[in-house]
Order: C-alpha cells, then sequence, then structure tokens
C-alpha cells in the first residue's frame, strides 16, 4: 500500500513538473526513495543474463569469423565461400556493438582465447583440421563445423531473449537467431548435395 502511495505521488509530483512551488513531506520522501534506487546507466536497463550474452557471445562470433576468414584460400564450392564472406560481414560489426555495450555497461569485455570451453565452441584440435583441408573436404567440414557452431550461438540467443532485460540486446539476439537458423539450414542443404 506505501509503495502504491509513494509512486502515485512521484507521478503527481512528475506530471506538475516536480519544479517550483513547496514539496510536502511525504512527495520529497517519494522524491528521495525514486532517486536512491533509480541508477542510471547509459543504454538502459540491463542484467546479469545481458552481460553474459554479451561476454560469451564475442569470443563465439570471433572464432566464427576466423573460421570464415578460411574460405577464401581454401573452399571448392563457391556457395560455401559466399556464405563465409556474408558470416563475416554480418558477425564483424556486432562483436563491435556488443564490446561497445559492455564498455557502456561498465563490464569487461571477455579476454583473448576465452570462451573456446563453451558447448559448440571449436577446440584448438577442430580448428587445426579444418585449416589443413581443402576443396571438397574443406567445405564439408565447414559446413558441418558451422552448423554445430550456429546452434550454440542460437542457444545463448534464446536464453538472452527469455533473461535478458535490456532491449537492444535482446533485439540483437532475434536478429542472431533468426539469421544464424537461416544459415543452418542453407549450410545444411550444401552438405546434402555434397
Amino acid at each position: 500500500m506505501t509503495v502504491a502511495v509513494a509512486a502515485s505521488a512521484l507521478t503527481l509530483v512528475s506530471a506538475c513538473g516536480g519544479n517550483g512551488g513547496s514539496v510536502t513531506g511525504h512527495e520529497e520522501m517519494s522524491n528521495r526513495n525514486a532517486a536512491a534506487t533509480a541508477s542510471p546507466q547509459p543504454s538502459g536497463t540491463f542484467n546479469d543474463a545481458d552481460v553474459m550474452f554479451a561476454q560469451m557471445m564475442i569470443p563465439h562470433h570471433e572464432q566464427a569469423v576466423q573460421m570464415a576468414e578460411l574460405a577464401p584460400a581454401r573452399a571448392g564450392d563457391p556457395e560455401i565461400e559466399k556464405l563465409a564472406a556474408k558470416i563475416k560481414a554480418a558477425q564483424d560489426p556486432e562483436i563491435q556493438t556488443m564490446k561497445g555495450r559492455l564498455a557502456e555497461w561498465g563490464k569487461p569485455a571477455p579476454e583473448a582465447g576465452m570462451g573456446h570451453d563453451m558447448p559448440d565452441v571449436m577446440s584448438e584440435e577442430d580448428m587445426t583440421k579444418l585449416k589443413a583441408t581443402k576443396g571438397a573436404e574443406f567445405d564439408k567440414l565447414f559446413a558441418q563445423q558451422m552448423i554445430a557452431h550456429h546452434d550454440g550461438a542460437i542457444e545463448m540467443a534464446r536464453t538472452e531473449q527469455a533473461n535478458g532485460s535490456n532491449p537492444q540486446a535482446k533485439a540483437l539476439a532475434a536478429t542472431i537467431e533468426s539469421t544464424q537458423q537461416a544459415e543452418v539450414k542453407q549450410l545444411q542443404k550444401i552438405l546434402d548435395r555434397l
């Protein structure tokens, strides 16, 4: 009941402008309570799920970019090469967006090499194997590994949409989910014909 009264008083003060004139004791107390609980944050509200999403997705995206960068010199299939370029073009700016958001929130960006023990992230052995292939062998391995990699990103994006509170982070997660689902379908079609 007191919270409702305090909220009503605060709404009334806000609606009336709140500057000038005298403020009653009850309204002043409401204003002080609101100021004490409000924490100004540069890009709106965020929670631990938003922070974890960015901190985990950055190294995940960085690895996908590394995989994609192998394609021009190794791919035998033009569709694999084109899709790899598309993946790099989409994920590089998303990495920068997430790093910027973490900086605005006063949270650390992940350190280099972090995240390689996450599910659906390639091991060093997997990356070495991919680097050692060319032509049809590369195409098949790239498609298989990128499908697994994307599945991990889709799962993280769904978790962010369910548990995050920052609207921009949730919107990015929705974009990642839909984009990578479409790429998984395309990769599966490529695999089916290889």
